[in-house]
């Protein structure tokens, strides 16, 4: 049983790594192109809640046996299309994609992969982890309580990072029909529709 978790847990924090390291090469990248840091004060606070979260989860699930819960076999495969959904994030944004808050003066928001449903795909997939990994090993209280300080942490960074993004790209005209965190049931195709018909006059208002 605990082979298992130490598995999954070091095969992510191995991937946390590699990630780091790869927000440091396209930091230099994007900052080469003129790029702007935001949120630089609360980032600290970023880092040390994503270290303080496996630290809080080692010690709940080991302390418990490191057991795998019940739920298993429906929480794993969902926690590996989470994780699925992180490659695609990090794919679809290419070398603009970073841990920071860097953005580039008068540039374009990426639109495909994801981003082509939701403004923040990247925010979604930190926190089904963050609550779907403690619950794979019956560590519900790291779940809980790193799941409210994630939202709280996202609601700052996410009010930082869309006023940059509005007053330095086309984010706002972008996204404009784009929910944040949960797509909507109508596809993209529809969404232009409704905005080809309020172009052309021809939505007409409710009676």
């Amino acid at each position: 049983m605990i082979v298992r978790f130490w598995f999954v847990f070091l095969a992510v924090a191995g991937m946390r790594v590699i990630e780091l390291r790869l927000a440091k090469r396209n930091e230099q990248y994007v900052k080469a192109l003129g790029a702007w840091e935001f949120g630089a004060r609360h980032y600290p606070l970023i880092v040390l809640m994503h270290v303080g979260f496996f630290l809080s989860l080692a010690v709940e699930a080991l302390r418990k046996g490191a057991r795998p819960s019940r739920r298993w076999p429906l929480l794993f495969p969902l926690f590996l299309v989470v994780q699925g959904l992180r490659v695609w994030t990090i794919g679809s944004l290419g070398r603009f994609w970073n841990t920071k808050i860097l953005i580039v003066p008068n540039g374009q928001v990426v639109k495909k992969g994801p981003y082509r449903w939701l403004r923040h795909p990247n925010y979604v997939v930190v926190a089904l982890e963050i609550a779907l990994l403690p619950l794979l090993f019956q560590a519900p209280i790291t779940a809980l309580v790193f799941s409210l300080l994630n939202a709280f942490l996202l609601s700052i960074r996410i009010a930082v990072e869309e006023r940059a993004l509005a007053a330095l790209t086309d984010y706002r005209e972008a996204f404009r029909e784009r929910p944040r965190f949960l797509p909507r049931l109508r596809g993209e195709a529809a969404i232009r529709k409704m905005r080809q018909a309020e172009s052309s006059g021809q939505m007409k208002n409710s009676p």
